[in-house]
């Protein structure tokens, strides 16, 4: 069936939300212009006499073309927030390179805007496209459809193609993941949380005199050589040396925030929604003991990451 008028127009009242949808399930806004593109011409070429919900249908369609998509990046091995070679080295310019999709649209469109994908990445939550990255494409789909939309679970399980008790598992499963498994006693997750936050936000600031009222004086900072400049030491010791580097690496706290890291808080830095780095934060008498910066993907593979 060929698309009209008031078709386009139905299509067009909704790419924002269609937009939105597959951005949290594909956490790349190249990615879901050409989800939202391929939804157009699967229903632009669909059958729409008996539908009666356009939106929850061209919601389904989308979330079809996300779901195929996410499997296919899973059989070539592919993570989208994943870290790599390339972001490491252009993470001091501006942030990670450019991924290409996973295909093309009839219409076609530009690469997305770097700085328009920042926004909507910080305003979806940098630790939350971290988090959502490690989920199997069927809990994703699960889950950004039922927690972030309200898609009843009935809809979701015609995308997913199993039954609406085992789609019920699925989000319930996902949602555990992004909650995170069994957390630090809660007065003293309150205190650590409440530590890392304060030196997340002097980090950000470049404030020495806030970053030494929360460093311990023999605080050690240690990193792995893959996400260091050339020149920079994989080990820094005493709170004067950590506050002085720390604020020379202002432009990473910016794309950073605060998540679970094995339990516990720490930090995710993430440019764009891509995983950059980890912190693993240790926090001694209400000061920063320790922190490790994580940027091997072998090692952050491992790590359990939640939403703080």
């Amino acid at each position: 069936m060929a698309p009209d008028d008031a078709f386009t127009a139905a299509f067009d009242a909704r790419r924002d939300h269609l937009r939105a949808v597959a951005y949290r399930m594909l956490g790349s806004l190249h990615d879901a212009d050409d989800a939202v593109q391929q939804a157009w011409l699967r229903a632009a070429q669909a059958d729409r006499r008996d539908v009666r919900n356009v939106a929850g249908w061209l919601t389904t369609i989308t979330a079809r073309v996300c779901l195929d998509m996410l499997r296919r990046r899973q059989r070539r091995g592919e993570r989208s927030l994943a870290v790599t070679s390339s972001a490491v080295d252009t993470f001091a310019g501006d942030g990670v390179a450019s991924r290409s999709g996973d295909g093309g649209d009839d219409r076609g469109h530009g690469e997305a805007d770097p700085a328009e994908e920042a926004v909507l990445a910080e305003s979806v939550g940098l630790a939350l496209l971290v988090v959502l990255d490690r989920l199997s494409p069927a809990q994703r789909v699960a889950f950004v459809l039922h927690d972030l939309f309200a898609v009843p679970f009935e809809d979701i399980a015609v995308v997913t193609d199993r039954s609406v008790a085992a789609t019920k598992t699925l989000a319930s499963r996902a949602r555990t993941r992004v909650q995170g498994g069994t957390p630090a006693p809660a007065p003293d997750l309150h205190h650590h949380r409440a530590v890392v936050d304060a030196f997340l936000a002097a980090s950000r600031d470049g404030d020495i005199d806030a970053l030494l009222r929360l460093l311990a004086p023999d605080v050690v900072r240690h990193a792995d050589r893959i996400g260091l400049p050339a020149g920079v030491a994989t080990e820094v010791r005493g709170a004067r040396a950590v506050a002085e580097e720390t604020r020379v690496f202002m432009a990473r706290a910016r794309t950073a925030e605060v998540a679970l890291v094995d339990g516990a808080p720490g930090i995710v830095v993430a440019p764009r929604g891509r995983l950059f780095a980890v912190l693993r934060v240790t926090v001694e008498d209400g000061r920063v003991a320790a922190f490790e910066v994580l940027t091997d993907p072998a090692r952050l593979a491992r790590l359990e990451l939640a939403v703080a």
